[in-house]
Formats: structure tokens, C-alpha cells, sequence
């Protein structure tokens, strides 16, 4: 894109060159500190990833919500608080709705010198070059102060509103494109889903004689298949092992609930936490080639048994506490267990029989109960092969469509940054009558909402 043709020092370390006939001025000369004023009459509000979203009211003491301070429709918004807590979250934004909220934030104002909508881009990139290297104390807190001995470039509310329109026009487009890619990628793992459960519970030939299972959730099976409960094909037992380390016992790579939950597989080359055991705790919790552990516990009944298999002969590895294995018999493979345990219609199985109140646990009764289709060896391989071909491929798009998704956000990063910052010049931009329609019935459709 084109840049200006002139440019200076601006003085300001995240500003850096800036266009000649830019200026700079203290943030405490264009936007202007809001006095605290309570409405209590308006809903609660709070600072969301860079929007203003409705908080619980039922959630603040009414003697807390009085001592709110109001926050109105165009007004700007800073979260000064924790700045370490999550360096990527945004902590600033530009309110679309009239709600009073915490005194802890800062409320700024901007006067008719200035376009809100350049203000709100300007203190986005405040925020994400600049803002979080103010906080100090443990929890890296700044107040007004801070803020208002700032820097910010002055120019003409003419060239403001230009780059307003470019960075609303340019980043509609790419956040449409990466939700549709988001779209895309949720289709794909519905349809990974689609496929374990046609395969684990019909099998791979569409022609073959069925029966009725007898089951009600799992409906006609192939007719040569059995239906088994659990602890007639693996052995199902809970781990005991914790996270500690003691003198008395020997050291030990434990694989923990973590490990389980985000992976398939469990492999020698993962980094497992160094940990301690009991002699019979590593003879009864050593993980082999073929187990497939769940995870027994979760915060809510339907995260619950997700799986993981084992693919290869560890080295002095035990299986951690939360976790359960369950080691096949001869009749069952734990590459078909893996893919049987992933089907939604057998998990719920484990979904109904967890129980607890603020955290849900799989006791061992109901794990050997709970009942899975069990073809010939064979037909478990060639399930499982499968399966696991049909899911390389889709996982190759997925990682694909991830990388183009990562490869537009840095590109918009960089375009804000560029753009609010004068690196180019976006002075002739002129906004497609498409789009301007577009603006005008989205902003008279919030206008509407805020009324009613």
C-alpha cells in the first residue's frame, strides 16, 4: 500500500515514525476522564475480549450496583486491572450500549475534534502495542494517570474518519472470511464424528445382513456382530497415583488428565511431568502398548470418558490420578476401543452414569456395565484403519484451513497497526456504496435495538 510521502520522529516509542503533518498530544487533550455517575437504573455491564456485554445483575449486590459509574452509548471503556492476567484478551473498547459498570474501570469521553470510530481503532492498537507495559505491582494494575500522560497522534478528523471507514470495511471482510472458516472447520469435525460413529456402529460394508442389537440407543448392528459389556472384553480399573514426589519412592513420567484429554494418542515423545510412585503402584498403573485410558472425572457429565490410546511400549510411565485404563482382552482392540469410546451413542452411555455436584465422576461398576459392538479382530482392524485414514485427511485440511485463519488475523493485526499509525495512507480510500448502505441500516438497527 502506499505510504505518505513525508515523515518524522514522533517520540513516542509505539507510535514511531509518524506522517509529517501528523502531531502528537497527551491523551489527557483528546479524551477527557468521565466523572463517576450512578445510574442504577441501567443494566450491568463489563469489558469482553474488546466489547461491552450485559453482566448478570442478579450477580451484584444492589448496594454494589449503586456504586457503579455509568457507561454510555459512544463512550470509550479501559480495563486497567490484572494487565497480566491474559496478555492477548483486549482490554479497551467503545460501548454500544448504556449499562453502568464496576468503578474499577476507567470511562473516557472524546469531544467533535475526534471520530469515535478512529478513537476506538486507536486505542485498540493503545492497547496491544503499548497499554500493558504501564501496569505496575504484582497484578499489574495502571490508573487514569497512566493513561492520560499517554501519547496519541493528532490529525485532521477528515483523514480520522477515512481510516475509520477502511479499518470497518477491511476488517468486516476478514472477520467474515475466518468465521466462515471457523463454519468450515465445525463441519469438518462434525463430519469426523459422523464417520467414527457410522463405522464403530455399522460397520464398512453398506450391504451387509443387519440385526436389532436389542439395544435402544444403538439400534441395527451387522448380523455376525456381538454387543458385550465392557468388563467381559478389557480389564476397567481407576488410578490412585498423584501428582507428588516422595524420597521413599521411585521416580516415575506420569501421564496426567491433560495428557488424555487433548491427545488420541499416547507416545514416548510427549513431555509427561516427573512424578513418584509406590513399587505396586507402578506394577498395577504401567501403562502398555494397546490400553486405552479415559478420563473419570470432569466438571460436567457430558466432557466425560474422553479417551486416549497408548500406541507404543513406554518407558516407566504410569497412568495418573482421575484417569482409568481399561486394558483389552483378546477378543477387543484398543485401536477399536479408542474409536468405539470417541462414538457418541456408546460415551453417553458414561454420560448417564456419572454422578456428583460440582465436579462429576465414572465410578468402576459403571464403566465395566456400560456395552459396545464387537466385530470379528479383523473387521476391529480394519474399522480402525479406517477410521484413522478418513480422519488424516480431514485433520490435513482442518490444520490447513487453521494456518490460512492465523495467517489473515496477523494480517488484520498488522493492517490496524500500520493504518492507525501512519506506516501507509489510506487517504483516498473511498468506501464501496455497497458497504455504506451496509453501515447505514447496521447502525439504524442499533439504534433501534438501544431504544427498545
Amino acid at each position: 500500500m502506499d505510504r505518505y510521502d513525508t515523515y518524522k520522529d514522533s517520540g513516542v516509542s509505539w507510535l514511531g515514525n509518524i506522517p509529517k503533518h501528523w502531531k502528537v498530544s497527551k491523551v489527557k487533550h483528546i479524551l477527557f476522564h468521565k466523572k463517576k455517575t450512578s445510574n442504577p437504573e441501567l443494566n450491568c455491564g463489563s469489558i469482553s475480549f474488546g466489547k461491552i456485554v450485559y453482566k448478570d445483575d442478579e450477580s451484584v449486590p444492589e448496594h454494589t450496583k449503586a456504586a457503579y459509574q455509568e457507561l454510555l452509548i459512544g463512550e470509550f471503556l479501559i480495563n486497567p486491572l490484572n494487565l497480566n492476567f491474559d496478555l492477548k484478551s483486549l482490554r479497551t473498547a467503545i460501548s454500544n450500549k448504556n449499562v453502568v459498570v464496576s468503578t474499577g474501570y476507567i470511562v473516557l469521553k472524546n469531544d467533535n475534534k475526534t471520530d469515535k470510530r478512529f478513537i476506538k481503532w486507536l486505542l485498540h492498537q493503545f492497547d496491544v502495542s503499548f497499554m500493558k507495559t504501564l501496569g505496575a505491582g504484582v497484578r499489574q494494575t495502571l490508573n487514569y494517570t497512566d493513561v492520560k500522560n499517554s501519547y496519541f497522534p493528532v490529525l485532521p478528523k477528515e483523514e480520522q474518519t477515512t481510516i475509520a471507514n477502511f479499518l470497518d470495511y477491511k476488517t468486516e471482510k476478514i472477520n467474515r472470511f475466518i468465521k466462515k472458516k471457523k463454519q468450515l472447520i465445525k463441519v469438518l469435525n462434525e463430519q469426523k464424528y459422523a464417520i467414527t460413529n457410522q463405522a464403530v456402529t455399522k460397520g464398512l460394508d453398506p450391504n451387509v445382513s443387519m440385526k436389532n442389537s436389542g439395544i435402544e440407543w444403538l439400534g441395527n448392528v451387522p448380523e455376525h456382530w456381538e454387543v458385550k459389556k465392557l468388563k467381559y472384553v478389557a480389564n476397567c480399573f481407576p488410578s490412585n497415583v498423584d501428582k507428588h514426589s516422595l524420597e521413599d519412592e521411585k521416580e516415575v513420567r506420569l501421564c496426567n488428565y491433560t495428557d488424555v484429554y487433548k491427545n488420541d494418542f499416547i507416545t514416548n515423545a510427549m513431555e509427561l511431568m516427573i512424578a513418584t510412585a509406590k513399587d505396586d503402584q507402578i506394577i498395577k498403573f504401567a501403562l502398555k502398548k494397546g490400553d486405552v485410558i479415559i478420563t473419570k472425572d470432569s466438571e460436567t457429565a457430558d466432557d466425560i470418558a474422553n479417551p486416549a490410546l497408548v500406541i507404543e511400549n513406554l518407558e516407566n510411565v504410569i497412568c495418573g490420578y482421575h484417569l482409568s485404563i481399561m486394558r483389552p482382552y483378546s477378543k477387543l482392540k484398543g485401536e477399536y476401543l479408542l474409536r468405539a469410546l470417541q462414538c457418541k451413542p456408546i460415551n453417553v452411555q458414561f454420560e448417564l452414569c456419572s454422578n456428583g455436584v460440582t465436579r462429576v465422576g465414572l465410578g468402576v461398576a459403571d464403566m465395566k456395565k456400560a456395552q459396545i459392538p464387537l466385530p470379528p479382530i479383523e473387521e476391529q482392524n480394519n474399522i480402525s484403519n479406517f477410521i484413522q485414514s478418513e480422519l488424516d485427511t480431514i485433520d490435513k485440511t482442518i490444520s490447513t484451513i487453521e494456518k490460512e485463519i492465523t495467517l489473515v488475523e496477523e494480517y488484520k493485526t498488522a493492517l490496524i497497526a500500520e493504518t492507525v499509525t501512519g506506516k501507509i495512507d489510506v487517504r483516498d480510500f473511498k468506501l464501496p456504496q455497497v458497504a455504506t448502505q451496509f453501515a447505514m441500516v447496521a447502525e439504524e438497527s442499533s439504534n433501534y435495538k438501544n431504544r427498545n
